[in-house]
């Protein structure tokens, strides 16, 4: 089976080295001509992934139609540039093919999922998509860290051949049929991840972010079950599991964006200086545009919204979740 890996960051990169360790041949597509021709001469993403020398089933392409002729299609790139390079295709894939999404997100704009964003720039149907998502920091699984990730799909069959794909040793995959919840899973705690930090830029303790955390999965889960995603699916890999090590791992980009605001820098200056995407800071504009049109309540969502896009104090948005009207738990 030849795969495809559409995005050289971290974790396209970790995935393709992963995929190649195991035996599999992988054309990796970077997102410039530049970033080709440094990772055909260097045989490693020094930027990325340094050190991680690229085995050599690595086939490294310029080509996004020869990438897409593969197999089996794996997307890992930042979500709001997704439809832009499927945009770059002049031919379509191979009818037999399949997609494996790992990018989390929700589109600007359209509020589409990825799986959704694929299947309305490419002629491929719904069932010929599948996410690969969960707690998976590219750092630890480019070291074999034991891992899990869910295969999501509405095709059981090809959820399960991603899992055969993608299992091994230090790396185990389980599967659902529920797209939907894994891939708003691992969009919405994203947002989470920005007050996580936001929390550790202000000094608060564990008590504070259990708070949120557990707050926080009950806001995912409502817009998640709101939008057509089994309960359950936010208890698992792709909601808790990846919102735990997302809202404490010092590799989270989105916490590290959330702490400096909680240090007093804005939002700007911090993007600016990152030479990696903190997709929560998108998500938080649709995720709360797809609350609206749901009419599902989502405070901790809305306070972040109005931290980052309307500079709100951080202390005074803590202050107004604390002072809201008491509620059951459960509501």
């Amino acid at each position: 089976m030849q795969l495809g890996c559409i995005g050289a960051g971290s974790w396209g990169t970790t995935l393709a080295v992963y995929l190649a360790r195991l035996g599999r041949n992988v054309r990796l597509l970077p997102h410039s001509r530049d970033q080709f021709e440094r990772l055909e001469s260097d045989r490693e993403n020094r930027r990325y992934l340094p050190g991680i020398e690229f085995p050599p089933s690595i086939e490294v392409s310029d080509s996004i139609d020869e990438v897409l002729a593969s197999d089996l299609v794996i997307i890992a790139t930042p979500t709001q540039h997704i439809r832009s390079t499927l945009l770059q295709a002049t031919s379509a894939p191979s009818s037999d093919s399949f997609f494996v999404n790992t990018s989390k997100g929700i589109e600007r704009g359209t509020l589409l999922r990825v799986s959704e964003v694929i299947a309305d720039v490419l002629p491929v149907e719904s069932e010929r998509i599948v996410t690969l998502s969960g707690p998976s920091h590219a750092e630890e699984v480019s070291r074999a860290d034991p891992a899990a990730l869910v295969a999501g799909s509405l095709d059981m069959e090809r959820a399960t051949l991603t899992q055969e794909i993608f299992s091994s040793d230090s790396l185990r995959v389980y599967t659902t049929d529920d797209i939907i919840g894994v891939e708003l899973g691992g969009a919405l705690k994203n947002i989470i991840a920005l007050c996580a930090g936001i929390i550790d830029g202000l000094k608060f303790g564990d008590n504070t972010k259990a708070a949120l955390l557990t707050r926080g999965l009950a806001e995912i889960t409502r817009l998640g079950v709101a939008l057509g995603a089994r309960h359950e699916t936010f208890s698992g890999l792709s909601g808790l599991g990846d919102l735990i090590v997302t809202c404490w791992s010092s590799h989270s980009r989105n916490r590290y964006v959330g702490e400096q605001i909680g240090r007093g820098r804005t939002l700007g200056d911090v993007v600016a200086e990152m030479s990696m995407v903190a997709e929560g800071v998108a998500t938080t504009e649709s995720a709360r545009e797809l609350a609206m049109r749901a009419g599902v309540e989502m405070p901790i969502i809305n306070q972040v919204h109005q931290i980052l896009f309307g500079n709100k104090d951080p202390r005074a948005a803590i202050d107004e979740l604390m002072t809201r009207t008491t509620k059951q738990e459960v509501w």
